[in-house]
């Protein structure tokens, strides 16, 4: 594949991933094009896990480490794309705790609410 096709697989990928709520970064930032072209159009195209146990996954590391806004972007996202519902991502933080530590989950807490409160909001709009 191309370096042109991959980016634009990974532009179609980052799209879905975010449900368009994340802007394509433009071109040229080396950063961000290795981004697209690795994390976005290989292995979030990947179909061993689903994307709901991608997002899972990844809602755990984020969580560990400590990425509230991070959190907030994926649970939104998650959310508006059917994978998970509002009382799942509050059942994850209660699982999170247990292994990463209750201040650690605690921190989530706030930007999971809003997540889900922009989510509704969104849902009643439409």
């Amino acid at each position: 594949m191309s370096d042109p096709e991959r980016r634009a697989r990974g532009e179609a990928m980052i799209n879905e991933v975010y449900a368009g709520d994340v802007v394509v970064p433009p071109e040229g930032y080396a950063f961000t094009d290795v981004m697209l072209s690795q994390l976005f159009a290989e292995l979030w195209t990947r179909d061993t896990l689903s994307m709901r146990d991608k997002r899972i996954l990844l809602l755990g590391i984020i969580a560990e480490k400590g990425e509230s806004m991070t959190f907030k972007i994926q649970v939104k996202a998650s959310l508006k794309r059917g994978e998970i519902t509002p009382d799942e991502a509050r059942e994850f933080l209660l699982f999170i705790a247990q292994y990463a530590g209750y201040p650690r989950a605690a921190s989530m807490l706030g930007p999971c609410e809003e997540a889900i409160a922009e989510f509704e909001k969104e849902r009643a709009d439409d």
